[in-house]
């Protein structure tokens, strides 16, 4: 028997449960992955909640985990019984001991990256590769806005950024965050809880603002996001931490400047095995050569039996970096 946590509603943290299941063989294009560490991301808890539902209840829930692969299904060549992979964005049900993927999701993990490092990293860094290197590609040298610096994906961002010389502003909830960030390479911090971003956005770059905002916070960033855009900028809208954008008045975005606005998600930038090679290649590279270090502190690993625990901590916002259920 294997374990896995579960929802039978949408709801809080509450509804999560962990129970025995009897896991299927793998399908065709299928691997069954025994997992040896699992990510937790913000967008679980969207699932879990309902503002992303499901179609079936109960329901799985995650899509990041690294491990090694059991059993293969027929047609699979690409690894073997026994091969270290890392998954995400997949079928949800990655909190469990044991999955099974499609084949096209998973990738091969170099021996250089442990379990840990790879499932704190993996799903996060894919975005990071698609904001920073497809959505809009960050120059060297370009000055640029990052909301939410200190978290998961802000501190790979932040350190993405200082390895392709550019200048990440990031803004954070407090000085000890501020400091984290400009640690892992943020040009400059902003403490949204005590200074105005639009205003110091400007102050930083001597009153040109910035070509590109990326925004994972939605509905309290909005406005001050649209205001620190030059003309023509582009607002990159990729999460809702703080609640959806809601009732957008389209009119607005001609007069902050004829501006962009675009809502991207890896769906649609890792569709096939060759695009999820390119990104993980290039990601890889990154956490081998150092210049992407993923460190998960101690309080923010938990076993599988604390995932409710684990789910508090991350709505907290008070979480530092990635944080990672081990089974």
């Amino acid at each position: 028997m294997a374990k896995r946590v579960q929802f039978r509603q949408h709801g809080g943290p509450e509804v999560l449960e962990v129970v025995e299941f009897e896991p299927n063989a793998p399908a065709e294009n299928e691997v069954q992955v025994e997992n040896k560490a699992i990510g937790i991301n913000y967008i679980d808890t969207y699932v879990r909640g309902g503002l992303y539902p499901v179609a079936t209840l109960p329901s799985g829930l995650g899509t990041e985990a690294a491990g090694i692969v059991k059993q293969v299904g027929a047609n699979v060549t690409a690894v073997k019984p026994g091969d270290r992979v890392v998954y995400a964005h997949g079928a949800l049900g990655a909190y469990s001991t044991l999955h099974n993927v499609p084949v096209d999701k998973i990738a091969p993990l170099p021996d250089a990256i442990s379990f840990e490092q790879a499932a704190a990293s993996f799903l996060k860094g894919l975005t990071v590769h698609y904001l920073l290197r497809q959505t809009y590609e960050i120059q060297p040298d370009e000055v640029f806005l990052f909301h939410a610096a200190a978290g998961g994906v802000g501190l790979i961002a932040c350190q993405w950024a200082k390895a392709l010389g550019a200048h990440l502003i990031g803004t954070v909830g407090s000085d000890e965050k501020a400091a984290i960030a400009k640690s892992h390479g943020a040009w400059a911090t902003i403490n949204y809880r005590q200074e105005n971003i639009a205003q110091r956005v400007s102050e930083l770059t001597g009153g040109k603002k910035v070509r590109v905002v990326y925004d994972s916070v939605g509905k309290d960033t909005w406005e001050a996001s649209l205001d620190c855009l030059q003309r023509r900028g582009l607002m990159v809208s990729f999460g809702n931490s703080s609640g959806p954008v809601n009732g957008v008045n389209l009119a607005i975005l001609n007069q902050k400047g004829s501006l962009y606005v675009t809502r991207p998600s890896l769906q649609g930038y890792v569709t096939t095995r060759e695009e999820l090679a390119h990104a993980s290649n290039e990601l890889f590279s990154m956490l081998a050569s150092g210049a992407i270090k993923v460190d998960v502190p101690r309080q923010q690993i938990f076993a599988l039996d604390e995932v409710q625990q684990a789910h508090k901590t991350l709505e907290s916002r008070i979480t530092q970096g990635s944080c990672l259920l081990i089974p």
